[in-house]
């Protein structure tokens, strides 16, 4: 009987992850602090609760926001800033990246900031191998509702325009 009860608990516990809940999945560590700057549309910092640690630069997760100096980088940056200056955010970390930002799924309130973006066409959700990226329902939307960067048809891919003029100069 308590073998049983354990697999209950274990299913519940996996659905829960499934279902998008707030939870950390078990390679997630998770933070909460204050957004206190915004780089550019899919880098943020934010400043945890621990006076003593600088700030955490953040890469959000499954997105790829147009750059600083190409088009629509600035609206980019500007929504994301617009949206999450000054309030508290939880961030689901998942990895650093070759740059050292800190790679993490951000929540604001019970909002999944990237997939906001991706939907409000502030950025791309870029697929792998084949397979569709993690945002490509609110990429589809954004794309049929010509909102925000998917409006110019001329929008390139930050990955595109990284390889075509490299990055932006600081």
């Amino acid at each position: 009987m308590a073998r049983l009860s354990v697999r209950r608990l274990l299913a519940v516990a996996l659905l829960a992850g499934l279902c998008g809940s707030a939870a950390a999945r078990p390679h997630e560590r998770v933070l909460h602090g204050t957004v206190t700057h915004v780089s550019d549309g899919d880098t943020l910092w934010i400043r945890t609760a621990a006076a003593d640690r600088p700030p955490v630069k953040l890469r959000l997760a499954g997105i790829d926001a147009p750059e600083r100096c190409q088009a629509h980088g600035e609206a980019s940056r500007a929504a994301l800033q617009a949206r999450l200056m000054g309030r508290p955010v939880a961030a689901f970390t998942q990895a650093v990246d070759v740059h050292g930002r800190v790679v993490a799924r951000v929540q604001e309130r019970d909002t999944d900031v990237a997939a906001w973006l991706v939907a409000q066409g502030h950025a791309w959700s870029p697929g792998y191998r084949g397979r569709p990226g993690l945002y490509a329902r609110q990429e589809a939307s954004a794309r049929q509702g010509r909102k925000g960067l998917f409006a110019d048809p001329a929008a390139e891919p930050p990955k595109e325009f990284r390889r075509r003029h490299g990055p932006c100069p600081r």
